[in-house]
């Protein structure tokens, strides 16, 4: 190879591929759990409220989405 490096990309490249598929094998366990993703709710609510909301959610120290989670748990509930 040509170029100020071309000698060590060539060394690495032979020794990635004297490894075989050692590197091709996953670190995950068998048994690992699967978690529910969060995933984006959206609805469309006047700017004015959003406004109100976001600043009386801030005086209180919590965040809005966990008042909507609550609201809608509460109302809903969960899957069981």
């Amino acid at each position: 190879m040509n170029g100020k490096f071309g000698n060590l990309i060539e060394q690495a490249r032979k020794q990635g591929s004297q490894k075989g598929e050692e590197n091709q094998i996953a670190d995950k366990p068998d048994n690992q759990i699967i978690v529910d993703p969060d995933v984006n709710l959206c609805t469309k609510v006047p700017l004015s409220l959003r406004r109100h909301w976001s600043a009386e959610a801030k005086r209180k120290g919590v965040t809005l989405t966990a008042v909507i989670t609550t609201a809608l748990t509460e109302a809903f509930g969960t899957p069981d």
